[in-house]
């Protein structure tokens, strides 16, 4: 896949950097961050993903279409977004949030292992 997002990139005279954004701008987060994010249920409607994360671990940056999130145990993260503004999140385990399609670079900012389910929506 990288190769055929660079490519296509320079043919339109654009930099391997603006090549990289572009990667980066529809990085699937099961692809590029295999170790904290699993596929659980996917049909056309909706992507189940569990995600875990250890003590302090971070991810890559990647995007999410809309989702509701399912805080299976307690969470205390920070996104950081592609313009570099930061958020930190915190929930209790039992939490349920809604999240409108975004990127981000998400951190385990504590010292335990949390998890959640994703419930991507599709169309």
């Amino acid at each position: 896949m990288w190769a055929g997002v660079c490519f296509s990139a320079l043919k339109g005279g654009h930099s391997i950097a603006q090549a990289k954004a572009q990667k980066v701008a529809h990085a699937d987060p099961v692809k590029v961050d295999s170790k904290h994010y699993t596929v659980e249920v996917e049909n056309e409607k909706v992507r189940v993903l569990r995600i875990k994360y250890g003590p302090r671990e971070k991810s890559e940056m990647h995007r999410h279409p809309a989702l509701v999130a399912i805080m299976i145990t307690d969470c205390h993260a920070r996104f950081t977004y592609p313009d570099g503004k930061t958020e930190e999140i915190i929930a209790k385990a039992g939490d349920v949030r809604h999240f409108p399609a975004f990127e981000h670079l998400p951190e385990n900012l504590s010292e335990k292992a949390f998890e959640v389910i994703g419930v991507e929506l599709k169309g």
